[in-house]
């Protein structure tokens, strides 16, 4: 606008300098015969001031004018160009979608209890067990020596068992004579006392002879028990998933911790789709859920499960337990889905996306999802509801808001926010609050503020979520999309 008044005014400013005040006629004379002259034309003081007020005023009405047209072409709203479509009765089903990756519900680990070498694998990896045959064999040597110490050692513990036996015998018949001899006061009270104390060693040592027999029993079946796992056998029927060891390979094993890892044998007829889900989503899944599964190996089939298990606890990105994740990495938790008809195709591993249906609602009223707006009291959206937040703590506490401030912010101001639809009214809008429902994946349900076959809003996105106001004009675009179902 300054440029335009500009251009007006430097002509007539121009002009009007020039008669007001005009330049003096550069003449030059001789000096000898120079002689005082007026010039013939020149004006009168009340025509040139009458000049001024002319151009003066002229000027005035023409950055009147100007200005005038500015302000109205920026005072007259443009309309938003936007497409519109119509509330609908449909059946909506809500859906939460997580990956994950396909696993048998059934699958047993292989490891060994002893120590020792691999010396021999019955099966490869892919083959059909049954439950009870030999899978692996550890070279016995070491367990056979130790079960044979054993059995000698038992043998050495019952043969002192006998000889306390008759010592024990020998003692109970001397102290017999000698509590004869010393009730008819033949013998001394030292003797007797003697006798007695010969019969209690006599009968701890055989004692102690029979808790050494059990002892060296105890260790004798401890001993034939490594022996006997040196050879392992399929715990259940199923297929070896899994093979990571191979014959020669020395293998650790012990009866407190897990020992090196040889194979996996798995009951490959029930699988499970382990899917981990945000959040969130959680809540909204339950156990019985039907879902729809989509395995990457096997492109345009669509194969259907059952959530059969939900974990109690978050894990973190890496798997960790909700008490060592840290608190800004995104809770998870694990859900498990069975396949009820994979047809024995899938193997250990695959990648799967799960399609869990939570809710279904018949003969809604619906709304493309993107219709639907949330705004703060007056109709400001999130954006400018966090710049005044944002702003009205810097000029609280004189710095920016940090993390936990933002959140715990947004936290209070949650309850303020509500849904809000733009209804078409004679080509402009009307800013409608509605109460939402469930939605799939393009519509949502709308519980109460518009009614099905009224024409609301619903792109562009950025119309609908920032440029539009309450009666904003609209101008509607010609949509060349099918009609929703």
């Amino acid at each position: 606008m300054l440029r335009a008044c500009r251009k007006v005014l430097r002509p007539l400013v121009g002009e009007l300098r020039q008669t007001v005040f005009p330049k003096p006629a550069h003449t030059f004379h001789r000096m000898t015969t120079s002689t005082p002259s007026t010039p013939a034309s020149a004006k009168p003081p009340r025509k040139r001031k009458a000049r001024f007020w002319l151009f003066l005023a002229s000027g005035v009405l023409v950055v009147g004018l100007i200005a005038g047209a500015l302000l109205s072409k920026k005072g007259k709203e443009q309309p938003q160009l936007v497409s519109t479509e119509k509330a609908v009765v449909r059946t909506i089903t809500q859906i939460v979608t997580a990956t994950g990756k396909a696993q048998p519900e059934k699958e047993v680990k292989i490891s060994p209890e002893v120590a020792g070498e691999l010396i021999a694998l019955p099966f490869k990896e892919g083959a059909v067990v049954k439950k009870g045959q030999l899978i692996v064999k550890i070279k016995p040597d070491y367990y056979q020596a130790q079960v044979e110490q054993a059995e000698a050692s038992l043998a050495s513990a019952q043969a002192s068992s006998v000889l306390s036996k008759a010592k024990l015998n020998k003692a109970e018949q001397d102290f017999a004579q000698s509590q004869a001899l010393f009730e008819k006061k033949l013998i001394s009270d030292a003797d007797f006392t003697a006798a007695k104390t010969l019969l209690d060693v006599s009968r701890a040592e055989y004692e102690a002879s029979l808790a050494q027999i059990r002892h060296t029993e105890g260790v004798l079946t401890q001993s034939r028990d490594y022996l006997a796992k040196t050879e392992i056998v399929a715990p259940m029927d199923g297929t070896i998933s899994s093979l990571s060891s191979e014959v020669g390979e020395r293998l650790v094993g012990t009866g407190q911790f897990s020992g090196t890892e040889i194979m996996r044998v798995a009951d490959l007829g029930t699988m499970e789709i382990r899917v981990k889900v945000n959040e969130n989503d959680i809540v909204n899944v339950k156990v019985g859920d039907h879902a729809l599964l989509s395995i990457d190996a096997f492109p345009g089939r669509r194969f259907n499960g059952e959530v059969m298990e939900i974990s109690s606890s978050a894990m973190g990105q890496t798997g960790s337990t909700a008490q060592s994740a840290t608190s800004e990495e995104v809770s998870n938790f694990l859900v498990k889905i069975r396949v009820l008809d994979h047809g024995g195709v899938l193997r250990p591993g695959m990648s799967a996306t799960a399609d869990i249906e939570t809710q279904t609602v018949a003969n809604v009223v619906a709304v493309p999802i993107q219709s639907v707006t949330v705004r703060a009291e007056g109709g400001k959206t999130t954006d400018e509801l966090k710049q005044q937040q944002a702003k009205e703590a810097r000029e609280k506490s004189g710095n920016e808001l940090d993390l936990v401030s933002e959140r715990e912010l947004a936290r209070r101001n949650r309850e303020k926010l509500q849904n809000f639809v733009f209804l078409v009214q004679d080509g402009a809008v009307k800013m409608v609050p509605v109460e939402i429902g469930i939605q799939d994946t393009t519509h949502i349900e709308i519980k109460s503020g518009i009614k099905a076959g009224d024409e609301v809003v619903s792109g562009s996105y950025a119309a609908i979520s920032r440029l539009l106001k309450d009666g904003s004009r609209i101008l509607v675009e010609k949509s060349t999309a099918p009609a929703s179902k």
